[in-house]
């Protein structure tokens, strides 16, 4: 029986995670969840598991949490715009793997606590390694803990590398095209909110939904992958395949290529990061079929048209904090565009200035991250006043 935090458990990541677990009662307790701002679903959850810990980064939601039924035995730990929350659940005692499904540049702090107090992280705020990826290593190191990856591209190519000590030369993770993908510069420039939400084979929240409609979120996912699996960029592509049942090809040294297929779900990944490196129980999803499957196609990233993925791919290269400034300037616009300030076609736009105007530094220290991330989200609200 191991102990489990879920960040972030009312989001879809938190909730196909809380899914997987309800699975799997004889392997698994829910010690710790976490949520944002949603108060309700959050009690309905903590009533169902029975954690030892419950927290809300939102403390304006306070009352909602102390109705009548809620177990006495469990913790209320509120905290207003702190991440304090966060970091007491990732460090709970009895928390042996902590999934962290925050959305943004917030999970970092709880990443880098849960892995010095020595915990199995199962990562799926990208934005961790993003933004200071040297600072999560080094953590895992002096800490004991270990990072296993949740996102499906990158949980693929820790299976194809399972049980063979070979390295890999080259990984090819796939990328489904989003929404836009046959679309025209013009038309995707002036899509709705509601068009850019509407992904073609992954039910997720909003924020990733844009990052895929703008093909932000494979560039995300390539520097991601440079961290975890320490291979340079020349070496990490993307090809997009619409598909989304293959989800990573790994290439090794004498041409060999592996891939690691599977039906587009986000509970088979999870349950591989709370088993592995064994392969335990049911994850939920249906089996694949390769029939009814049906043809499976790869087209190339249209680079010229989702400049934002190149760009990602650009400021990784550079390092230092680069990837920070991206990440940041890009959570601030897409926020804009979400609560109707901006255009979809603005995003691209925002980010391109923002990280033309940086100077990249050094991040040797969590501080020096934050000030890159609070530099280019001022740096957006200047270019909207404009």
């Amino acid at each position: 029986m191991r102990g489990v935090a879920v960040l972030g458990s009312t989001g879809s990541i938190g909730e196909s995670a809380l899914a997987v677990l309800r699975r799997h009662p004889d392997r698994f307790r829910v010690v710790a969840l976490t949520a944002g701002t949603n108060a309700d679903r959050l009690k309905q959850q903590a009533e169902e598991f029975r954690p030892e810990f419950v927290g809300l980064v939102n403390g304006a939601q306070t009352q909602s949490l102390a109705g009548e039924g809620f177990s006495a035995s469990v913790r209320l730990c509120v905290y207003s715009s702190s991440p304090s929350c966060l970091i007491e659940a990732a460090t709970h005692p009895a928390a042996d793997i902590v999934i962290n499904a925050v959305v943004g540049f917030a999970g970092l702090d709880a990443t880098l606590a849960a892995l010095r107090a020595g915990k199995r992280v199962a990562l799926a705020n990208k934005e961790s390694l993003v933004t200071a990826g040297p600072l999560v290593l080094e953590a895992a190191r002096a800490g004991g803990g270990e990072i296993i990856p949740v996102d499906s591209e990158h949980s693929a190519v820790l299976q194809c590398l399972a049980g063979t000590t070979a390295s890999p030369s080259r990984l090819v993770l796939t990328a489904s095209g989003g929404p836009f993908r046959t679309w025209e510069p013009s038309r995707i420039a002036a899509a709705t909110v509601n068009e850019a939400l509407q992904h073609p084979t992954w039910r997720m929240g909003s924020k990733i939904s844009v990052d895929s409609a703008t093909l932000v979120n494979k560039a995300l996912e390539i520097i991601e992958a440079h961290y975890l699996f320490g291979l340079p960029y020349d070496r990490l592509d993307v090809v997009v395949h619409p598909q989304s049942i293959v989800h990573a090809f790994v290439e090794f040294t004498d041409g060999s290529v592996l891939a690691q297929l599977g039906v587009p779900s986000m509970e088979l990944p999870i349950l591989y990061a709370l088993t592995y490196p064994e392969r335990v129980g049911d994850a939920g999803t249906r089996r694949f079929d390769p029939v009814t499957a049906g043809p499976l196609t790869f087209e190339p990233v249209r680079g010229e048209v989702f400049r934002g993925f190149r760009l990602g791919v650009e400021m990784g290269r550079k390092g230092g904090s680069a990837p920070t400034v991206f990440n940041a300037a890009n959570e601030a616009a897409v926020a804009a565009f979400l609560d109707g300030t901006i255009s979809f076609g603005r995003i691209g736009e925002l980010i391109e200035r923002v990280s033309a105007d940086h100077e990249v530094v050094p991040v040797e220290t969590v501080e020096a991250v934050r000030t890159a991330d609070g530099w280019a989200r001022a740096r957006v609200r200047e270019l909207l006043g404009e």
